[in-house]
């Protein structure tokens, strides 16, 4: 069966997790979802998935929760003077076309007081894919990463690396955490979306995006 929705997170903030979004959407030929934007002043990740994965603008779903400060969701809702109702976070209607969800930073990043993303994405039930760094740190924050998802039983699609080649360190995390290599998508400068997209589909698989 098909997988008509997929979530993106990963590891950390700032792993690049946006850029394979749009790298992603743009190989499937899906839409884009960012739930919950932190951060107005500069370019969104929205405006960044659309203009890097060629996406018109019909294909991206609007947030539910655009948020000024860069920062935590919750933090940056308390300054806003925002509550995120978290029974808001449905799953919206793509059509016929695959549904690319973009969480924000890490798993347990918090939405509210009391609720983190993973708690979300353990309602949804979605198939997850995990985006990790190749550098050092990456074993422990990956492994962890998976079991935190493991313990709640989200289904995960495999991982996918986004840095220098670390054959080493990315065979420890799949062979150890039992998942998928869905391949690695190498730092791109400049970043342009010709390049995204020449280096995903080299990097990629369409066909592992597919099927649990």
């Amino acid at each position: 069966m098909t997988n008509k929705r997929i979530v993106v997170t990963g590891t950390d903030t700032g792993v690049g997790k946006t850029v394979f979004s749009a790298g992603l959407a743009g190989l499937l030929g899906a839409n884009y979802w960012k739930p919950v934007q932190a951060g107005l002043e500069q370019e969104t990740d929205s405006e960044c998935v659309r203009r890097l994965g060629g996406l018109s603008s019909d294909r991206i779903v609007p947030e539910l929760y655009r948020l000024r400060r860069p920062a935590s969701p919750h933090y940056s809702a308390e300054i806003d003077g925002v509550r995120i109702d978290t029974e808001t976070l449905r799953l919206p209607d793509s059509g016929e076309r695959q549904l690319v969800i973009e969480g924000a930073g890490g798993l347990m990043v918090p939405l509210t007081a009391r609720t983190l993303y993973i708690d979300i994405f353990e309602r949804w039930q979605l198939p997850v894919v995990l985006c990790a760094r190749t550098g050092l740190g990456t074993i422990n924050h990956s492994l962890l990463s998976i079991e935190a998802l493991r313990k709640r039983q989200i289904p995960i699609l495999g991982i996918a690396f986004i840095g220098e080649r670390n054959a080493e360190t990315e065979s420890a995390i799949c062979e150890i955490g039992r998942v998928r290599w869905l391949g690695r998508l190498p730092w791109l400068v400049p970043l342009t979306d010709d390049r995204l997209q020449a280096a995903f589909n080299d990097s990629f698989v369409r066909s592992d995006f597919l099927n649990l």
